[in-house]
């Protein structure tokens, strides 16, 4: 019985879920840890899907630091939303880009 010896997978059912398929039509809810009140503030700016905010990754050029800061400033996203967004998009880009 393996159960018991298998290491723990860091990554969450969510980013697995994210990562396991391109991005197509999904919604920005999709992206790991996006709250309800974040997509609502994303929403509104034009960023209901998820290769939308994808865009904004790509035209920051895979800056993580520039992103977060975005997100945070112009987007309401916590700390830790904006990390775990851009950590998202970027294991997205090195995946399917």
């Amino acid at each position: 019985d393996l159960r018991g010896t298998k290491k723990m997978d860091p990554m969450s059912p969510r980013l697995r879920a994210f990562l396991s398929e391109p991005i197509g039509e999904k919604d920005v809810t999709w992206i790991a840890v996006i709250s309800r009140e974040l997509a609502i503030n994303l929403v509104t700016k034009g960023f209901n899907k998820a290769y939308i905010l994808l865009g904004q990754f790509l035209l920051m050029h895979k800056n993580e630091a520039e992103f977060q800061k975005w997100l945070i400033c112009c987007c309401g996203a916590t700390e830790c939303e904006a990390q775990e967004s851009s950590n998202c998009l970027k294991e997205w880009c090195s995946c399917f880009l």
